[in-house]
């Protein structure tokens, strides 16, 4: 096995670029070569396990390899993988499209499948801006944001985003964008800004990539009020706080919020592939009937049976192990029990999405952690915690003992 290890690393330091990541770094790093997931742990090829206290990458819901999930593909997989979404349907593509939207009974009625958080959004900002366009609101043209928002890395996504460091040589080659950073800042904006813009957008409870920052309570209805009131697009990205994180499956619902386009990916499969929906109203639906009116995007793997198929079976094991029920209980003993640790400086929580700051450098304390036998990665000298909602007590308590005293 270690000389499969040294062969496989040297293979990845020869020709593999990973996201995010310093290669200068990382090409004389020893890295962990993970090979296979069971529940809420990842094995590396020499058989030591880390539990994975990110859900790699925030997309991990029901822990690894879940049976149902697998038993999903596998069926599926023998009946169909993929098929052309232009011009042609697929059943569970269709089965999908009804439960997602079944959420929003009367409101959010139209999905439109895409691949990943940043098509997702490129998806509401397009439909956005396109309605405007072709429906007497051409002059509707800028798109409102959030200071240290992030919601993709794609052009256009990026170009919306708030963190320098993400949309460095990007902003000005993307859309339009007004950045605020409060909701009172939002309420100053220069009427020509409101009448120019066709959208604002949210991450909504909590901000992912700053930091884990939260929102006041009741900011976001306040929001989707102000945004009606001035006639503006409310776009939701719950990439992130989708299907269950925030202990609703989606975190406006805590607010009794629907948004004119819902933003959907990550936890979308229970974290086994690729796969996103955006949810609209059937009002910009009807926008885009009728000759010269066509939505013209789309990917080559738009509505994939097989990623249909798993996330299908992730909605139903949710149902069948209540999986919400036990969130926010979770969450708040982890709170409560990081409080007690001298080191952590502030906490901020929304169900099972945590973030703590310490004094000194995040990557080093991970690294460590590493060590120890937990998987997690920092946002600066914030250590975030934001494992798989299945996560058992016996393995809060293990993710208890290994952090630091």
């Amino acid at each position: 096995m270690k000389a499969h290890r040294n062969k496989w690393v040297s293979a990845d330091h020869a020709h593999a670029w990973h996201p995010f990541t310093d290669q200068e770094i990382w090409e004389g790093e020893d890295p962990v070569v993970i090979s296979r997931g069971e529940g809420s742990w990842l094995f590396d090829v020499e058989g030591r396990r880390y539990l994975d206290a990110n859900s790699s990458i925030w997309t991990n819901i029901h822990g690894h390899c879940h049976p149902d999930l697998v038993a999903a593909i596998q069926e599926q997989a023998a009946k169909l993988c993929h098929s052309s979404y232009l011009g042609l349907a697929n059943d569970r593509a269709s089965e999908l499209a009804e439960k997602l939207c079944s959420f929003f009974p009367k409101t959010l009625e139209r999905c439109f499948f895409s691949d990943d958080g940043s098509t997702a959004l490129e998806v509401a900002f397009k439909m956005s801006l396109q309605w405007r366009q072709q429906n007497g609101q051409g002059e509707k043209t800028g798109i409102i944001a959030f200071e240290n928002a992030y919601h993709g890395d794609t052009l256009g996504a990026a170009s919306v985003g708030g963190v320098s460091r993400f949309i460095k040589g990007y902003a000005e080659a993307g859309l339009q964008v007004y950045r605020v950073a409060t909701f009172d800042d939002l309420l100053a904006l220069p009427q020509v800004v409101i009448e120019s813009a066709s959208a604002v957008v949210i991450e909504p409870l909590i901000q992912g990539v700053n930091q884990m920052r939260t929102w006041p309570s009741g900011m976001l209805a306040k929001l989707r009020a102000w945004s009606l009131e001035n006639g503006i697009h409310l776009i939701l990205d719950e990439v992130m706080t989708g299907f269950g994180r925030t202990g609703a499956m989606f975190a406006c619902q805590k607010e009794e919020v629907i948004p004119d386009f819902l933003c959907l990916a990550k936890g979308l499969t229970g974290g086994t592939m690729p796969l996103a929906a955006t949810l609209t109203t059937e009002e910009i639906y009807e926008g885009f009937k009728g000759a010269d009116r066509t939505f013209y995007y789309g990917h080559s793997y738009t509505g994939n049976a097989l990623g249909c198929a798993v996330a299908l079976a992730s909605l139903e094991v949710f149902e069948k192990e209540d999986t919400l029920a036990e969130v926010e209980r979770k969450g708040a003993y982890l709170e409560g029990e990081l409080r007690k640790r001298s080191y952590v400086k502030a906490i901020r929580r929304v169900g099972l999405i945590i973030g703590f700051d310490i004094d000194g450098c995040g990557q080093d304390f991970c690294l460590k952690l590493r060590k120890r036998g937990v998987l997690t990665r920092p946002i600066l000298n914030t250590i975030v915690i934001m494992p798989p909602l299945s996560i058992t007590d016996d393995e809060i308590h293990f993710l208890l003992t290994e952090l630091p005293r």
